[in-house]
């Protein structure tokens, strides 16, 4: 019903943004579902670009050699919820791109302005076509790739409950060390030049250190509705 609810419904264009580790794909997946929305994973858009650049020898400590490189890959992402999708240059990178070292480094390859530039459009096109309307999650979202977004939400929570999901993610991951790395990121994400981690000034801000991924999701879900009635 809800399906059939969300055709008829005017479509939605939903940004979704905050930290690593409050929750933000799995309830960016699951309202999408929920909605019948599209869903686009900024985030895997940054870190295919990032594997891409490290699997093809380039030096992503430089990033003059990094902007040269930017245009060269074909990086499409799928939006069903259900099964969202990542390739590059036609290979599937769903698993690749989450592993440590395209980790570490997706921060400074993130920073550089031409691969914001390059991703950026890249976000705007799939947004755009998405006929019901999109969840799209990032960090820079509400602020810089959608500002006229219809709905803003920015997802916070303490370092302690972000570290404990992250871990419990990467199984037996040592929590201080996770917590660590989350800050490092925070820092890294919040300072760079180009379109840093913020909340736009109209985004609802939801913090999720105390709520189930439950409580979170029905939050959203309740808040998407009442900006479609509104529209």
């Amino acid at each position: 019903m809800e399906n059939g609810a969300a055709r008829t419904a005017p479509a939605v264009i939903v940004a979704i943004d905050g930290p690593s580790g409050t929750g933000k794909s799995s309830t960016s997946k699951a309202v999408a579902a929920q909605l019948g929305l599209s869903y686009l994973d900024t985030g895997a858009q940054y870190r295919a670009i990032t594997w891409w650049m490290v699997t093809n020898g380039i030096d992503v400590e430089d990033p003059s050699a990094i902007a040269a490189a930017v245009g060269k890959p074909d990086i499409v992402s799928g939006t069903d919820p259900a099964s969202p999708t990542i390739t590059v240059d036609g290979t599937d990178v769903a698993g690749p791109i989450r592993t440590q070292e395209v980790t570490s480094k997706v921060s400074a390859v993130s920073a550089v302005p031409e691969v914001r530039a390059r991703i950026t459009e890249l976000q705007r096109a799939v947004a755009a076509g998405a006929v019901t309307g999109i969840v799209v999650e990032g960090r820079d979202i509400g602020t810089t790739v959608l500002p006229d977004a219809d709905l803003k939400i920015f997802l916070t929570a303490s370092p302690e409950a972000r570290a404990a999901r992250r871990s419990g993610e990467l199984k037996n991951a040592d929590v201080a060390a996770t917590r660590e790395a989350l800050l490092k990121r925070d820092a890294a994400d919040s300072t760079r030049k180009t379109s840093p981690l913020a909340k736009a000034d109209d985004a609802v801000e939801v913090d999720t250190s105390d709520l189930t991924l439950q409580q979170v999701i029905e939050c959203v879900v309740t808040l998407v509705e009442e900006k479609r009635v509104a529209k």
